[in-house]
């Protein structure tokens, strides 16, 4: 498995979660960065928006024959907020959309034909309540995590028949599950998924 962002506050957990589960986990991470994994992660300098350097994290975590590459988790990104619209930069407005989705972009067309090959698999984004609920000053951020959104819908469509599964989370809109008589779970397009209130 392929976690980006494994040394962020949400990567940690993931990556801890996945190793109690006896997943082989490989970590790109930032220069310097290797050693502040979770134990047991495989850790590899990358810069994730640099073609290269995807190839090569997906390469190490396809490169064991007896476990082929069947997930990868994309928490790579960040947010930046700021002015309205007409005070934010164009250069501003293009980082931020740069930040959350060349990486996505990169890692998951990296790691789709090991999917394919592998039978199928499954890729899992982050997106943000934002690309659904946008607030004022972070225009930049919802166009980005809509762009994630949208993305990852594209993904599950392009690859369903090849046994790939494409999801998204948006951290921000999930709730504790509800059980028992009358809850319901509502599971968008890309099949991220988030409990409603019974009516």
């Amino acid at each position: 498995m392929l976690v980006t962002g494994g040394v962020g506050g949400l990567g940690e957990a993931v990556v801890e979660i996945l190793r109690d589960q006896n997943w082989r986990v490989v970590a790109p991470v930032r220069a310097g960065a290797v050693g502040r994994l979770a134990k047991g992660a495989v850790g590899i300098e990358a810069d994730l928006s640099v073609p290269a350097d995807v190839r090569a994290a997906v390469a190490l975590a396809a490169g064991e024959p007896d476990a082929p590459l069947r997930a990868v988790v994309n928490l790579v990104g960040g947010y930046a907020g700021g002015g309205l619209v007409h005070e934010t930069a164009i250069e501003d407005f293009e980082a931020v959309i740069r930040a959350n989705l060349r990486p996505t972009y990169l890692v998951t067309a990296a790691a789709l034909p090991h999917l394919v090959d592998a039978g199928g698999g499954s890729v899992v984004c982050v997106s943000s309540r934002a690309a659904v609920a946008p607030f004022a000053g972070a225009a930049g951020y919802a166009t980005a995590k809509a762009a994630v959104l949208a993305f990852a819908n594209a993904v599950a469509v392009e690859y369903r028949k090849s046994g790939v599964r494409c999801n998204t989370v948006l951290p921000s809109v999930i709730d504790t599950p509800q059980t028992g008589p009358g809850s319901r779970t509502r599971t968008s397009r890309a099949g991220s998924r988030r409990p409603t209130s019974p009516r």
